[in-house]
This record gives structure tokens, C-alpha cells and sequence, in this order.
């Protein structure tokens, strides 16, 4: 698919946002729709990315109505029934989950994916900063606003490797191939998905093998889970 346009349903979100700046800085038409507006999304609105605030088809700008070159990106938190993310699908869209996105671009770099019930955006915030200020370099996707360097993302056009968060919410890190990947606890979490503890750890056993051969696992002592 070459993709010319990108369309986010959900454009806020602190995970959604550090995408639509990738993208925006790959040189991507990029515009999206949010249900309120904020500090982020006035923030995007600046640097060049087309929001709106109203559940309505006529708002989708004109460059992101093709369906060869357009990519619609949305996040779990919209319901199915959304007028934009129906009108999308029914007329045969390429739209895939911001987890999907985040999938590919692993896939073709060496994915450094930081998994865990809490610490995910503290310990990929550090990864980040010091690959970032070394010779080796990154890109980098944080759930975060880093203090430091004021944004969401960073980035490098030389770096092989990408630090992201492997989110646990809705099966999202799933379609993620970690090259390494770290764990910082399993307690118990997202239970109206899960249903039950064992399920949600089997959910992160899983995670575990989509490492890639030769790639390595770094996991807290004691931590609930037999990778």
C-alpha cells in the first residue's frame, strides 16, 4: 500500500498522538478526529496535523477519502458504531489498531518493547534516553510526555532499534515481534477483558514467544509468570 494520507479516529490519546507525529514526520497527510480537545490535540493542531471534535463523515478531509492511499488508524476506546470508523469500513479502507501499526514497525527494525502492569512508560522513557543520547541511537514511541525532550516521540533515521510499549490492554502487545523485550510485573489487571488472573497471565506467556530467535527476554525476580 503506498500510503499518501492518514486518517486517526482517537487522535488524543497520549499512544495515538506519538504516532500521528511519525507519521507526520514521514512526510504523511495526517488528520484525525477526537470527541474533546486538549493540550495534545492543540498541540498536534500546531504542528500541522487537521483535527475535529464532531462524530461527522462531511469533517474527513478530502486527501484522506481515498481508500488505495489512505491508512485509518483507531484505538479500542471508540466504540464499533462510530459514524467516521463505519463509513471507513464499509467503503473497504485499509484501517488497522494503533497496536497493528506499532506490530509493523517492529517487525522491520529491532523492537526494544517494554511490557509489565506498571513502570511500562517509566522504563521506556529511560531505555529511550539513553540509546538516544549514545552512538547506537533510537526511535522511540513513550506513553509519556518526556520533561526533557517534550514530546511523545523520538526519532532516528539511522537507528535499527525502536522502543515502544507493549501494551497488555486488549491483547495490543500481541501483535507486537520483539527483538528484546522487558517485563516489569504481572499483577493482575484489565479483568473486564481477561475475566480471570490466569487468563491474563497466559495473555503475557504468550507475549513471550513472539520474541524473535536470538532476541532476549529481561524479567523481575519473582514476578508471577513462567515465561
Amino acid at each position: 500500500m503506498d500510503i499518501k494520507s492518514v486518517y486517526f479516529i482517537g487522535i488524543g490519546g497520549i499512544g495515538m498522538s506519538a504516532l500521528v507525529r511519525y507519521f507526520l514526520a514521514k512526510g504523511k497527510v495526517v488528520a484525525g478526529y477526537d470527541r474533546i480537545s486538549c493540550e495534545l490535540t492543540e498541540c498536534l493542531a500546531t504542528e500541522g496535523v487537521q483535527i475535529h471534535y464532531e462524530e461527522n463523515v462531511s469533517l474527513i478531509p478530502s486527501a484522506c477519502l481515498n481508500k488505495e492511499t489512505t491508512l485509518v488508524v483507531w484505538t479500542p476506546a471508540v466504540p464499533d458504531n462510530h459514524a467516521e470508523l463505519v463509513y471507513f469500513r464499509t467503503n473497504g479502507f485499509e484501517i488497522q489498531k494503533r497496536a497493528q501499526v506499532l506490530g509493523t514497525i517492529t517487525r522491520s527494525s529491532k523492537g526494544l518493547c517494554v511490557a509489565g502492569t506498571h513502570g511500562k512508560t517509566t522504563t521506556s522513557a529511560m531505555i529511550a534516553h539513553l540509546l538516544y543520547q549514545s552512538h547506537i541511537g533510537c526511535t522511540a514511541f513513550l506513553g509519556g510526555i518526556s520533561k526533557n525532550y517534550k514530546t511523545n516521540l523520538l526519532l532516528s533515521n539511522e537507528s535499527l532499534y525502536t522502543v515502544v510499549e507493549a501494551d497488555e490492554f486488549d491483547r495490543s502487545f500481541h501483535w507486537l515481534t520483539p527483538y528484546m523485550s522487558v517485563i516489569t510485573s504481572s499483577d493482575p489487571d484489565h479483568l473486564d477483558i481477561y475475566g480471570t488472573e490466569e487468563a491474563y497471565l497466559e495473555s503475557f506467556e504468550k507475549y513471550t514467544t513472539l520474541i524473535r530467535p536470538g532476541g532476549c527476554l529481561v524479567i523481575r525476580k519473582n514476578i508471577t509468570l513462567q515465561p
